[in-house]
């Protein structure tokens, strides 16, 4: 009988051991915490999660650039405390600069540039994602 005792504590000893190894392997596999920057309205705000995907369905602008100057962080309309602000649903623009780039941080400065045809923006829902933003 205490054979029987020893293989069933062997056997599940095993499978106490096959489940942890599948939970610390699913552990290392787990998206890492992003931390970024971004500005609104010239001030540098902070990012923290790991961006969810969140095709065409962003509401709050962010312009990020695809050519830019030193320093150059994304740039959003709305943020923290801001009435149009929907949490970091972002709606994703690309920016390119058609002249040498310049730093730009804030909305205002965006739009001037694109008025000025310093900049084209283009919409590209296919890469909206949530991600919170702190001050």
């Amino acid at each position: 009988m205490n054979r029987y005792i020893s293989r069933a504590v062997v056997l599940r000893n095993m499978v106490v051991l096959a489940m942890a190894l599948a939970f610390s392997s699913t552990l290392s596999h787990a998206a890492p915490k992003v931390f970024g920057h971004l500005f609104i309205n010239g001030e540098v705000f902070r990012t923290f999660g790991v961006p969810a995907a969140l095709p065409h369905g962003g509401r709050d602008p962010l312009f990020t650039f695809t050519d830019a100057a030193d320093g150059q962080l994304s740039i959003s309309q709305f943020g923290p405390g801001d009435h149009d602000f929907h949490g970091g649903a972002w709606a994703v623009y690309n920016v390119t600069f058609n002249v040498e780039p310049y730093l730009l941080t804030s909305y205002d400065e965006l739009i001037d540039a694109a008025m000025a045809g310093d900049v084209t923006i283009t919409r590209d829902a296919a890469r909206d994602f949530r991600c919170p933003v702190l001050p």
